[in-house]
């Protein structure tokens, strides 16, 4: 009887292990806009999500609901990161549409260049000037894409009078104030709808860098590449402050590890890749691509000679008292930055 009560013992203390074990168990839900076959996801957030299990000797896990997913919506990722509908997403600043717009002012016409660059200079500038819009977050990371193009249907887009009357699909406020300065008609509107919008006709064109051409198919409906590199959108990636506050010290210390600085110092290598990826599959299908001159690329400066100060004034109107201090301290951050 003693034997079998030892056994029973045994017993009841590995299934109280077990339990103990499933109960250290951590899942993070993790939502993005993008397809589950673009680089965001394949090189950033897979990875990024397997070095976590890792880190934390798999102690958590993590699940992503891509675009495809019905939490894919581009433009719920912020309101269901901050309302704790998934623990963890990566969302475009531009959309929804006012939402963050301290960051959406790295996103003036010809402010930044590169991924790196926009990307540390939104770092740079997080603590003291962008954290208050991003209120209910652990910001993990922020970040821009490389200078964008203007990819288009029908019309080759040379000099600024091509773009007269052109209906331009636009990730943000700042970039369809610019495109509107140059005689465009800005269409808002998530990366995903561009395509089908493009085919229809609805739209002439769309402002995207080089990647989507490949990741969104773009090169099936568009003929012209304008590498005009005038703009650049901004992202964040983020996790609920409250269910970040409310994990276990070893498993923050391990967030904390693989993201921020950390984390950005990848963004320009992806970017190239990717944009590498849309440069060559719009070459394979023998598209139009134009390079700005340095003389047009100064006209194109000149034209939007107003946009500076039109959308600062429009940030200060919103409710941004400080936004020329804003965008003089990304100015001043990014030109140091480009230097290096």
């Amino acid at each position: 009887m003693r034997f079998t009560a030892c056994l029973a013992a045994v017993a009841i203390g590995a299934l109280v292990a077990a339990a103990a074990t499933a109960q250290e168990k951590i899942e993070l839900k993790l939502s993005h806009y993008l397809p589950p076959v673009h680089g965001l996801h394949t090189d950033f957030m897979e990875p990024w999500s397997k070095d976590l299990e890792k880190c934390t000797n798999g102690k958590v896990t993590v699940r992503i609901s891509p675009g495809t997913s019905s939490l894919g919506n581009a433009p719920n990722q912020l309101d269901q990161v901050q309302t704790g509908v998934v623990d963890i997403a990566f969302g475009l600043a531009g959309n929804p549409r006012g939402r963050l717009p301290r960051t959406g002012l790295i996103e003036l016409p010809f402010l930044v260049e590169t991924a790196d660059v926009g990307s540390r200079t939104l770092w740079a500038l997080y603590p003291k000037y962008l954290k208050d819009e991003y209120k209910g977050l652990k910001v993990l990371a922020l970040m821009t894409h490389n200078g964008g193009l203007i990819h288009t249907r029908d019309k080759k887009v040379e000099k600024v009078e091509d773009l007269q009357g052109l209906r331009i699909r636009t990730p943000s406020p700042q970039v369809s104030g610019a495109l509107a300065m140059l005689g465009a008609t800005p269409v808002g509107m998530p990366p995903g709808q561009a395509y089908e919008n493009l085919q229809k006709g609805v739209i002439d064109g769309a402002a995207f860098p080089w990647d989507p051409v490949k990741a969104f198919k773009l090169d099936e409906v568009t003929k012209y590449h304008t590498d005009a590199r005038f703009y650049v959108a901004s992202f964040w990636f983020a996790m609920n402050e409250k269910k970040y506050n409310s994990l276990p010290p070893d498993v923050r210390k391990c967030i904390d590890q693989i993201s921020g600085d950390a984390l950005i110092a990848k963004f320009q290598g992806w970017w190239d890749k990717w944009d590498k990826a849309g440069l060559e599959a719009a070459k394979a299908r023998n598209s139009t691509i134009v390079v700005l001159t340095p003389a047009e690329r100064e006209r194109w400066k000149q034209s939007l000679g107003q946009a500076y100060n039109k959308q600062i004034l429009e940030a200060e109107g919103a409710g941004v008292a400080n936004a020329r201090e804003i965008y003089l301290e990304m100015q001043k951050t990014a030109a140091g930055l480009a230097k290096k």
